[in-house]
């Protein structure tokens, strides 16, 4: 473990210095068998956390993200404490036990710093109201978690951890340590709770071998994040999962029958008891005290919860120059923004540093490539136990014994993680003492793997394209639990096809492509602009397109963010930046009527004051937003006092000196969104109302403010919004969405009517005003899917490649989203999306030359009949016409824009376009 003691200097010249404490165990050599572990006398080395094994064995400690490696208790070891023992060393197979470990002081020069130091969950035993701590069968989330995990305790089990028997029930009880004020407890929304919860239910209705009863007690469910919540959906109409809103106070043990009765108010009124098996607490995220510490070491400046503080146009700027930060340190949050956030830390990080980008590069030696042509096959299968995830079900030896048999393999072994780099350089090794000449790996999926397995054939001397990878995980293990048998006999037949098949592969070679050092980006909003400024701060060329007149966006609408910050003022300041940047040339008025090219050699024709202009660049950043429904409903467009909630902003922009004649005001939440037509939450609506009722109330205290909503979800930090309304009497009203909700107009009167939710009663209520929080939209008609290749999904907002690995990617190589046009976002999201683009187009800009995939279709020009169906067909553009020469009108295929999926080749009528597998 490593400590930083102190970081002195500036921005651009940082000297970091660092502690760094004795492990005693060699992650690199702990193969986790476990025999440590059974030797110690005290039982201090353990798979598990110490603390928590004891009462209930439910978390593995990762000790440094290692998953399943021992750790050692200092504080307890005999050996450490009194010079006696080592019965750990003496018996370690691997010679993994390091007692000579020492403290090393090490003094780093940097010349910036990114803090990623992530959050701790809450601890139910400080303000214990549920009973966690009497009884094993109440755990927290993160521990259902480890339960649910097939390399958990129970092997992925589900199961009590009490008497190990399945339950028939499981409660899950929201916001425990969150949006609460108890002792210990935290102010704020955690964000991520209500999803994971959904997720936990569902996993535990698969896990379970028989019908598996799961109900959700929440107070707002908020899945608001992208297809959230088409989640809940899911979770709620088909899962069966159940959802009852109700604040659970206290559980009540059942002697009798171990299990817990909980008591609550069901939306009719009825009081119910109902007995659970299990009770699921799901925990908030906060700030650990060591984060804290590091906090006051860097004098940054933290928020009143710790967090360190940032603004909505800076958003992984720290107040002290040079230092940024990402992830749950600024705030709570899920996997996909604390990816996209690192990325736009490490984007600032580098624009600071680009004097010196490529000095202290190392590149890595890769061996010159064995020539296999001629020489029989010699094939190796490497069968991952992946820990428990695969062995658990699957017989793994059984699987060695029979690869060891198929024609072609030489060599057969299994390995207990075959993505650790430990088992990566074993394998590197054993290709080359076996001369391997084929390699099959029977593991996870390709589809996160497969590169790696392909590095290690490369650093072997082998081509990489002679490889093949069997997935044994998914398609044996995980979907045959039930019948190890069956999903051993499969591991075989799978690891068959994948050696008959590698006997046949082939080497390739991968094409190299120069890359144009310009970059386009596409719309003139927040997100454009923001992306724009980062390629130029990192030495790049910039075409900025903007179909409007103006550059803004939507945010030339707004007011203020949640934190109270000028919308105007910053924008304006951020306009003047990108027009004054010579790096960046901004594009009025225009449109784009035709794309061309692929990663690294994109051409773009623009279509500006009636004159084209073809523009060369390397890289295509998507940032062209998206609006505010126009509503048709309500009354809006028919009665000037209804109105939706940029159109107010308008009126607070402008000083409208109506509004404080205003003596009642009504926001409805959700016009437009989370509906059948757009199942999905708009994300900024709610924060959005909440922070346009508090303005407001301080151009009229005396005004009646109510907001009628479905669920409020003032996610995260903005919980303090919706706690600041309700302190000053903004009155928050949960109508029936089944009973609906109608505005007429009678007489003079604005009459809205609908069923309150926690009253059970008919509401009527007759504002002056009425502001309608409408959906975020994207364009109906959206040309730049097709002009790039870029898939939408089924809202129409743009598809990022992986939403947790590759968020701001799209699955055209070279092609980044941002914005509103990936998904409903607020200005501070949007702007550190936008920086991780650019950031993420960086790592392409900067290379210079990349390979593309060797893994292409051809074309045989002799027997080809120029039908064009292969033009039609392809989804990437790959294919086209020769133009000239004696081929001309024959077919050809970009190998750059080839994605090698074949679909071409199965549809040619002639037979004379192949793939080049390996």
């Amino acid at each position: 473990m490593s400590e930083i003691e102190e970081i002195s200097g500036e921005e651009g010249n940082f000297r970091v210095r660092i502690t760094q404490h004795p492990r005693y165990v060699d992650m690199d050599k702990c193969i986790a068998c476990g025999i440590c572990a059974e030797k110690c006398p005290k039982k201090v080395i353990s798979e598990y956390d110490e603390g928590l094994v004891k009462r209930k064995a439910a978390y593995v400690s990762y000790a440094q993200a290692v998953p399943l490696k021992y750790v050692l208790d200092p504080d307890q070891c005999i050996y450490l404490k009194k010079g006696k023992c080592k019965a750990c060393e003496k018996f370690c197979p691997a010679d993994a036990i390091k007692f000579d470990d020492e403290r090393k002081d090490l003094t780093l020069d940097v010349g910036a710093v990114i803090l990623a130091t992530g959050c701790e969950a809450y601890d139910p035993l400080v303000h214990d109201v549920y009973g966690y701590g009497k009884s094993r069968d109440i755990v927290t989330s993160l521990e259902f978690e480890r339960i649910l995990s097939s390399s958990g305790p129970y092997g992925g089990h589900l199961v009590r951890p009490s008497d190990e028997k399945e339950p028939g029930k499981i409660a899950w009880l929201q916001c425990i340590g969150s949006r609460d004020t108890h002792i210990g407890a935290r102010n704020y929304c955690s964000s991520i709770c209500c999803t994971q919860a959904i997720k936990e239910a569902m996993l535990a209705k698969e896990h379970s071998k028989e019908p598996l009863d799961t109900a959700i007690f929440y107070m707002d469910i908020r899945t608001h994040g992208k297809d959230f919540e088409r989640y809940y959906n899911r979770g709620r109409d088909d899962a069966g999962v159940r959802f009852v809103k109700s604040k659970i106070t206290n559980i009540v043990p059942v002697d009798e029958t171990g299990g817990f009765l909980i008591r609550y108010i069901d939306e009719t009124g009825k009081r119910v008891e109902e007995e659970f098996d299990m009770v699921v607490l799901s925990v908030g995220l906060g700030v650990s005290k060591p984060a804290k510490a590091l906090a006051e070491k860097l004098g940054i400046a933290t928020n009143s919860y710790d967090y360190a503080s940032a603004s909505s146009f800076a958003p992984v700027k720290t107040s002290r120059p040079g230092v940024y930060v990402c992830g749950a340190f600024e705030g709570p949050k899920d996997i996909p923004t604390s990816v996209i956030e690192s990325s736009a830390a490490a984007g600032l990080a580098g624009s600071r540093l680009i004097e010196a980008r490529w000095s202290l590069t190392q590149t890595r030696e890769i061996p010159e490539e064995t020539d296999v042509r001629g020489e029989p096959v010699r094939a190796g299968v490497f069968v991952c136990r992946c820990g428990t995830n695969i062995a658990a079900i699957v017989d793994v030896p059984a699987v060695v014994e029979f690869a060891k048999t198929l024609p072609g393999v030489v060599y057969a072994t299994e390995n207990l993680f075959s993505c650790s780099q430990d088992t990566q350089e074993g394998m590197a090794e054993i290709i080359r003492e076996e001369r391997l000449n084929r390699l099959v790996v029977a593991a996870c999926t390709p589809k996160t793997h497969e590169p790696l397995f392909q590095e290690t054939a490369s650093s072997a001397g082998v081509n990489k394209y002679l490889f093949e990878m069997a997935n044994i995980r998914n398609q044996c293990s995980w979907v045959h639990s039930g019948d190890p048998e069956l999903a051993t006999e499969k591991a075989k037949d799978l690891v068959r096809m994948a050696v008959a098949k590698v006997t046949l592969l082939e080497s390739l070679t991968e094409p190299t492509v120069d890359i144009n050092q310009s970059a386009l980006v596409i719309g003139g909003g927040v997100a454009g602009m923001a992306a724009s400024r980062t390629l130029s701060q990192q030495g790049y060329h910039t075409y900025l397109l903007e179909k409007n007149e103006s550059l803004g966006g939507q945010a030339l609408q707004l007011h203020e963010t949640w934190q109270g910050e000028n919308i105007q003022t910053h924008l304006a300041a951020m306009i003047e930046e990108v027009e004054s940047d010579e790096n960046i040339d901004v594009f009025l008025n225009s449109g784009i009527t035709k794309a061309t090219g692929f990663v690294g050699n994109f051409e773009t024709t623009v279509l500006k004051d009636g004159n084209e202009e073809v523009l060369e660049h390397g890289v295509t950043l998507i940032a062209s937003g998206a609006s505010e429904l126009t509503p048709e409903q309500y009354l809006h467009g028919k009665d000037p006092r209804v109105l939706t909630g940029l159109e107010l902003d308008r009126k607070f922009i402008d000083r409208d000196g109506s509004l404080a004649e205003v003596s009642a005001a009504v926001f409805i939440q959700c016009v437009g969104s989370r509906i059948e037509e757009r199942p999905y939450c708009s994300k900024i609506c709610c924060t959005h109302s909440v922070k346009s009722a508090l303005t407001l109330r301080e151009i009229n205290p005396e005004m009646d403010i109510f907001i009628i909503h479905r669920d409020i979800r003032t996610y995260g930090l903005r919980e303090d919004l919706y706690r600041e309304a309700r302190s000053k009497g903004i009155q928050f009203m949960r109508y029936d969405q089944d009973a609906g909700l109608h505005v007429e107009g009678e007489g003079d009167d604005l009459c809205v009517r609908f069923r309150d939710t926690a009253i059970r009663r008919s509401m009527e209520i007759r504002p002056d005003l009425l502001v309608l929080a409408s959906a975020i939209v994207p364009p109906k008609d959206n040309p730049l899917a097709q002009h790039y290749k870029v898939p939408i999904n089924d809202d129409g907002f743009f598809m990022e490649a992986h939403v947790k690995l590759r968020p701001v990617d799209c699955a055209t190589d070279g092609v980044f989203i941002c914005g509103l046009a990936h998904a409903p976002k607020p200005i501070d999201e949007s702007i550190a999306q936008a920086q991780a683009a650019a950031t993420k187009a960086v790592t392409l800009l900067a290379k210079e030359k990349i390979q593309v995939s060797g893994n292409v279709a051809i074309a045989d020009p002799l027997i080809c009949s120029s039908c064009g169906v292969c033009v039609d067909i392809c989804p990437f553009s790959a294919p086209s016409f020769i133009e000239e020469g004696p081929f001309a009108g024959k077919a050809e295929i970009n190998p750059v824009l080839c994605k090698g999926c074949g679909l071409c080749v199965s549809s040619c009528r002639s037979g004379a376009l192949n793939l080049l597998w390996p």
